[in-house]
């Protein structure tokens, strides 16, 4: 089995767990061990240089129960489709904890962006979305960004989904520019929830935010953010990463500098970047370094059984998607160190996705300002229901997150009399 597809095996494996300390019957669950339905499309792109390529993409959708299929986008060429159904899976059990009325999907295509023009990439985008228009739409499935996507990415896919219609849908995809229906304040809301969730699980353990010492694994939307919103609490941001390396200060990392450069950077990397006392390191040595908080928010299956038994950190806080395998999940627990997971603490993004969506689907516009305190509102309600169902059920947060998301799936299947 491909590293992918353990993602998948990790998920349901997640899942038996949870189903079994709550005492749930699997035939209770079984259909959350399937997606509902799953894509595989080949399209012909022509390029810049007049030559016809052919593109794979998928899109995965796993639940509806609660609501329209909701998930990123992403273009990496390591993808496949074992990896879309984990991903999808998750957008499920995320939603659910979020307590927002969607169900998970997820999707993309095999290609690394950096080697295609701005031009190809829109004809890829279109290509793709073509192909997927009878899959989506603002009340079927919801698209949003994900890695390697943006909100360019967004307003493509809206233009040839409304072409299609003939009219223009803005409620298609989240995470969209604001001149073509986007909301304010989603760009920055998965970075936000992370820091919320730090914040509060910081308070449950008795850590002082302030001058408490970070490590952060991905200096992209979520990564950037989550050090930003963090250093602006007086959070100490040691260490920081990205595709180009990783960089460790003892005294703290000035973040705004940090971001200053990376803005100018021709890549938007931190390669390059120098301050008093830094010094580079490499990727396992900044997910083992003793610090308060680790938050890993690049790729998937970054913390494995090696680097479990060697982290370090007090508390890791997942803003990316199954950064943990469950193997490494497992030492982590039996070593007491305490994992905020990701369907609980990136789950900002699809908060803010589902605030845009709404203001579509009724044609209005909110304040940055109501979003961003609803977002907080939203974020709060669930870590205190899922901390508190890990106290109850003397279990980790992450089972306890599992737990919360399949009594309300449940719920809903036996409401509807879906069999």
């Amino acid at each position: 089995m491909s590293v992918n597809g353990n993602q998948f095996k990790n998920m349901l494996e997640q899942l038996d767990k949870a189903a079994k300390v709550a005492q749930i019957p699997k035939e209770d669950y079984i259909t959350l061990r399937s997606p509902e339905r799953e894509f595989t499309i080949n399209f012909p792109i022509k390029m810049d240089d007049g030559k016809i390529e052919m593109f794979t993409g998928y899109r995965i959708q796993h639940n509806s129960i609660r609501g329209p299929y909701k998930g990123g986008i992403r273009f990496h060429p390591d993808i496949d489709i074992d990896e879309m159904r984990a991903l999808a899976g998750w957008m499920t059990f995320k939603c659910a904890v979020a307590d927002i009325p969607f169900g998970g999907a997820k999707g993309g295509i095999a290609i690394d962006p950096s080697d295609f023009s701005k031009n190809e990439l829109e004809r890829i985008t279109k290509g793709y979305t073509t192909g997927i228009i009878p899959l989506i739409g603002p009340e079927l499935d919801i698209p949003a960004p994900d890695v390697n996507t943006n909100h360019q990415t967004m307003a493509w896919i809206l233009d040839a989904y409304s072409k299609a219609q003939g009219y223009g849908v803005a409620g298609v995809v989240t995470g969209k520019p604001i001149s073509v229906g986007g909301s304010l304040g989603r760009r920055e809301a998965t970075g936000k929830g992370v820091s919320f969730v730090t914040r509060e699980i910081a308070y449950q353990k008795g850590i002082n935010l302030e001058g408490a010492t970070v490590a952060i694994q991905g200096f992209g939307n979520v990564g950037s953010i989550t050090a930003k919103s963090l250093y602006e609490m007086g959070s100490k941001i040691v260490a920081v990463s990205d595709i180009s390396g990783a960089i460790y200060c003892s005294n703290g990392i000035d973040i705004p500098r940090l971001l200053k450069h990376v803005y100018n950077h021709p890549r938007r990397l931190i390669e390059g970047y120098s301050q008093g006392g830094l010094e580079n390191i490499d990727n396992y040595t900044l997910l083992t370094l003793e610090v308060d908080f680790l938050i890993p928010a690049a790729m998937e299956n970054q913390i494995d059984e090696k680097v479990a038994k060697a982290l370090e950190a007090k508390i890791v806080v997942e803003a990316a998607n199954g950064p943990t395998t469950f193997k490494g999940d497992r030492v982590l627990e039996d070593r007491g160190i305490v994992v905020v997971p990701d369907i609980l603490a990136n789950s900002g993004g699809v908060t803010a996705s589902y605030f845009e969506w709404v203001q579509n689907m009724q044609h209005i516009a909110w304040e940055e300002s109501t979003i961003n305190l609803n977002l907080e509102r939203k974020m709060m309600a669930a870590f205190e229901t899922v901390y508190k169902k890990s106290v109850e059920e003397e279990t980790s947060m992450r089972t306890a997150a599992y737990i919360v998301a399949l009594s309300k799936l449940v719920e809903a299947q036996k409401l509807r009399g879906i069999f």
